[in-house]
Order: C-alpha cells, then structure tokens, then sequence
C-alpha cells in the first residue's frame, strides 16, 4: 500500500468482484488497505487473551480454515472489517483524501442552544454504501456462508451507524464556549471492536433454509431465540483450539503465555486446556529510584529485578 495502487498491479489480486470495484475506485484502495491493517491489529488485541488469539488473520488474504467456513472467529472477523472500511471511507471523504466525495452531509435536527451545525462530518453514507458494496463482492463460496458473511457484515455497518454521535468546538474570549460548532463524527474503531466481541461471546449457530418463498438464516436450535438484526451468526462450531489442527486452522496453544492469578479466559487452566504450564525466572532491568531535578528533568537508575513467568505445555 505503499505506492499508488493501479488495475493491472494490484486491484489484478482480488477476487472478480472486488475486482471491478477496484478498477472504478481507485482512489478507495489505500483506505480500504488501511482498514484491514486496523482489522488485523484489533482482532489480535481483542482475543490475545484467548486460545484463538486472531494470530491466523496475519496471514490475509490467505486465511486460515477458521476464518473461511463460517466459524464464530469469522463471524467476528467479517463484522470489524466491515465497520472498518465503511469508517475508513467516511473519515477519508470528510480529510479530502477523497476526489469523489467530502464531508457528510449536516444534521436534519436543529442544533441543540448555543450551539450550531458546521464542521466537516464524516461522510458515513458514503462509507456504508461503498463498504457494503466491497465486502459483498467476496461474500463466500456456498449460498449458506454468503448468507452468513452479508448478515454479519451488515451487524459491523449497524453497528458503526449506531455510533455515529455529534462532537463540538468551543468558541468564545477565553474559552467561554459562548458558541459551540458541532458535527456528526464516528468513534474509534475499538469501541466497536469491545461491543463485537460481545457479540462474538453470544454468537448464534444458525442455518440458512427455505421459509416460505425464499432461504433465511433460523437459529440451529429449535428453542433458541430468533435472529436479530445485530446478533452475530455462525454455520459450524470452532475446534477448541487446545491441539495444532492445520485442516480446522488451530495453531495449539503450547508454549502461549499465561497468567496463574487469573481465573478468566488467559488462566493457565483455560489457556493450556488442562495439560499444566512450565514456569521460568526471567530477570528483567527498569527504572527505578526515580527523582525529579530542578529543571526540567526526571533522573532514575536502573534497576534488576526477578519475575516469575509461565507457559503452557
């Protein structure tokens, strides 16, 4: 992404769809690139903690199995990339990195008093249309898991329209803020990082079948709820990821780091599936005996000390 990106180059190594949108869009590629470096960074900070710690998204667009057959990991995955690109869109409309677009359009609602409507919005519209139009064309292989792949996509794009709230600029002598300019600006991407692995937690196991006149996703099980709108799907269960399986995409979690204290998901109990942990004295240097000197600096000596750490068999 470090060039400009041209049709024969570059846009020549995505799949056919994704490939005309590429041509007739150029100028997008280095947000939407972007938007999938942001993806990988989050879902790896996201599930560090977990036996499935995100390490195969690493390998995009080459993905492992987990992430190709409809597995709760890719429901995940499909979601945040979604909501990534579409933000990624909006916030490069509203910069002027864009040529074809530029700021969001102003509120329909009055301002709320002393404030009024100015700025430069992110373009959200823009970025839902264009993100929803990307992520289509690379749906998935069977009707099923190109069904799965749009509702979980869709639930990313809810998701960040949802967010979209209103952010001000004082003006006034001072800083009396006698006069607010406000605009409709989208979060950071974390935040709805943090909502979609809750999400994740309670995922739905579905199944895409006729009803009626045409095919929709029901939840697997005959008494679990009906599918919302915002509740992230799945077709197949995951492997526990305990034990290295390259054809159901677990790397294993031998040898990953774990914390002994802890009773939630990074406990070496959890994390290392019941085998037992190896624990190893590492002597690690750091400031210490810090003291502030007059002026303007802080002078601190280094200092050796001894911590305990643990990894799984």
């Amino acid at each position: 992404s470090g060039v400009a990106w041209n049709e024969s180059q570059h846009c020549r190594l995505l799949v056919p769809g994704q490939l005309q949108l590429c041509r007739r869009h150029l100028e997008v590629m280095p947000s939407i690139v972007r938007a999938a470096r942001r993806t990988q960074a989050l879902c790896q900070q996201s599930f560090a903690d977990m036996r499935w710690n995100c390490s195969s998204i690493q390998r995009a667009p080459s993905f492992g199995p987990e992430l190709l057959t409809g597995t709760r990991e890719a429901a995940f995955v499909h979601a945040l990339a979604a909501a990534a690109v579409a933000q990624g869109i909006a916030r490069s409309c509203a910069s002027g990195e864009l040529p074809l677009c530029s700021c969001g359009p102003g509120p329909a609602e009055p301002p709320a008093p002393g404030s009024r409507w100015g700025g430069c919005g992110d373009n959200l519209r823009l970025g839902l249309q264009l993100g929803a139009a990307f992520a289509g064309a690379a749906a998935g292989a069977t009707a099923g898991l190109r069904a799965v792949n749009r509702h979980n996509g869709a639930v990313g794009r809810a998701m960040l329209s949802d967010s979209l709230d209103t952010r001000c600029k004082c003006h006034g002598v001072s800083g009396s803020c006698s006069v607010k300019t406000c605009w409709k600006g989208l979060p950071d991407l974390g935040e709805i990082a943090s909502d979609l692995k809750s999400r994740y937690l309670a995922a739905l196991k579905v199944t895409h079948r006729l009803v009626g006149p045409r095919k929709q996703l029901i939840p697997k099980e005959g008494d679990a709820r009906p599918v919302t709108e915002m509740d992230l799907v799945y077709l197949i269960n995951s492997p526990d990821y305990c034990t290295p399986n390259p054809q159901l995409g677990s790397l294993g979690t031998q040898d990953r780091p774990c914390n002994r204290s802890s009773v939630g998901s990074d406990s070496c109990d959890l994390l290392c599936c019941g085998r037992g942990y190896n624990t190893y004295t590492e002597e690690v240097q750091e400031r210490c005996h810090c003291r502030y000197r007059w002026c303007c600096s802080v002078v601190c000596r280094r200092c050796r000390r001894s911590l305990d750490r643990h990894v799984c068999k």
